[in-house]
């Protein structure tokens, strides 16, 4: 959605769900109170260590038959970790012993579902990882049934397994095969899926890393609308740990928050589509969102300075996970910052350099392109067109090089766009998605209903193409389309609408 849109938008802040590349999953023996009906399996991970400090990913799984109502976690370090910042919970220390109390919004795990927390620590000397976690004063051991016989040697060796692998069996690795996604099978994949928004906005905010909860349940309700992708806007600043972010949101935990996110997503079968959507550069041009250098709102194209490290590192993160498209950038405007100059503004997003009524050197697609591919990534890229992705028309003669001819056109499509009628969808779409793939990587809707969406659908489902509804979260739909009303599922009237097209797959 449009930097316009979003800088309207306020948002309840989220805090990090955080998952890792350094698993250690400890089964403790142990007897569940019968007084707390506590059953518990812990996984604690770490995802990124630098030497001096680290971060902390845990997972608290409810393995037995009643629902929590709330939870506290308790564990110990055999060293000198000290506590430094904490998500998803309140986090404190007293000696070796760390203890986090549920938040607001997570205290309530039902049975066989799970939740998460992490934080930031410093340390000197080895980081042995805790082998003994309780919750609500029951040690955890891990029964998945009574009859189930726990481990009673604790793991204290951190898998060293990287973060690059491939995702767990079931959510689909995709590749380009002519003008279609396919499956590692070579089954066209066809997209049905939800933004998620919240992690290009509250970082840099200074509110949290996501907007409201990214645990297990609410993950599980995307996915019984039916849905088989779901697509992530980042923030440039908060991935590459700019001074402008707080540094409990940015870099490392920001980086570890979204990897973590990104493997739940996978474990419920979900593809994940991430995008670039805030980046630096100071425009106060046309359809300006903000006058600021840092990234802060939605800038007419990626810059130069930064966004190519951006994918570099990003990619670095992903090789390997094949169930991850990158969309490049948001919603390129550069033909608005030339004064609505359609040919200056196709060559500026293909080349970048000095672009008219832009004041910033930019990051063109062909670089972004390179970049990706320099960190050794095969991924689907996503290429959204001009005038906030909703224009395709130059797209196939300014289409970069990729040595893997692994590339899918971006398309959104709103009400109040200019290609809003299924004649400009034939003159404009339909050319581009015999060729390449196209991906409606945003559609919706202003009015709170869902007329115009049902029409599209209708003729993107015609050309078996595919779709992400902005967006999965709980906002006034007045502000934006806003699916839904509560983050387990529940449905505005935009939302119903969506929902029960998905339901007809």
């Amino acid at each position: 959605m449009s930097g316009r849109m979003r800088a309207a938008l306020g948002a309840v802040a989220g805090v990090a769900l955080a998952a890792g590349s350094a698993t250690a999953a400890v089964l403790v023996p142990g007897t569940a109170s019968a007084a707390t009906a506590v059953a518990c399996q812990v996984t604690y991970t770490v995802s990124s260590d630098w030497g001096t400090g680290f971060t902390a990913n845990v997972t608290i799984a409810n393995v037995g038959t009643s629902a929590w109502s709330g939870w506290t976690l308790g564990y110990s370090y055999g060293g000198n970790q000290t506590l430094q910042s904490g998500w998803n919970g309140t986090w404190s220390q007293s000696g070796p012993a760390v203890t986090v109390a549920n938040a607001s919004y997570n205290g309530a795990v039902a049975a066989g579902s799970s939740t998460a927390v992490g934080a930031n620590f410093t340390y000197s000397g080895t980081n042995a990882a805790p082998t003994v976690f309780s919750v609500n004063g029951t040690v955890c051991n891990g029964a998945t049934s009574p009859s189930s016989t726990p481990s009673t040697t604790p793991s204290t060796t951190p898998s060293t397994t990287p973060s690059s692998t491939p995702p767990p069996t079931g959510a689909p690795q995709l590749h380009v095969a002519g003008n279609q996604l396919v499956d590692s099978t070579g089954k066209v994949f066809v997209p049905h899926g939800v933004n998620r928004s919240g992690a290009e906005f509250s970082c840099v905010q200074g509110k949290g890393i996501f907007d409201g909860p990214v645990d297990d349940a609410s993950v599980a309700a995307i996915a019984s609308w039916k849905a088989n992708i779901v697509r992530v806007p980042l923030n440039e600043d908060c991935w590459l740990g700019e001074s402008d972010v707080l540094p409990q949101y940015s870099g490392a935990a920001y980086q570890s928050a979204i990897e973590g996110f990104v493997s739940l997503l996978h474990q419920h079968g979900l593809a994940v589509i991430l995008d670039l959507h805030w980046t630096d550069g100071v425009y106060t041009g046309q359809s300006s969102a903000c006058s600021v250098a840092t990234a802060t709102c939605q800038k007419p194209m990626p810059d130069a300075a930064n966004a190519p490290a951006f994918w570099s590192s990003v990619a670095g993160a992903f090789k390997g996970d094949d169930s991850t498209i990158f969309d490049l950038f948001n919603e390129p405007y550069p033909d608005f910052a030339a004064g609505f100059d359609s040919a200056a503004g196709w060559s500026c997003w293909q080349n970048g350099g000095t672009c008219t009524g832009i004041g910033y050197q930019v990051a063109g697609m062909q670089s972004l392109v390179d970049a990706v591919r320099g960190a050794g990534a095969r991924n689907v890229l996503m290429l959204g067109g001009v005038a906030y992705s909703n224009d395709l028309s130059q797209w196939l003669a300014h289409e970069p090089t990729d040595p893997l001819h692994d590339l899918a056109a971006s398309w959104h499509s709103y009400n109040f766009n200019s290609c809003s009628s299924s004649s400009c969808w034939d003159s404009q779409v339909a050319p581009v998605l015999a060729q390449v793939p196209v991906i409606a990587g945003e559609i919706g809707e202003n009015d709170c209903g869902h007329s115009y969406i049902d029409t599209l659908m209708a003729w993107l489902d015609g050309h078996q193409t595919g779709y992400s509804a902005w967006t999965w979260n709980t906002w006034d739909c007045s502000q934006g389309p806003s699916l839904i009303s509560a983050y387990d599922g529940t449905p505005t009237a935009y939302g119903a609408g969506y929902k029960a097209h998905l339901a007809t797959f």
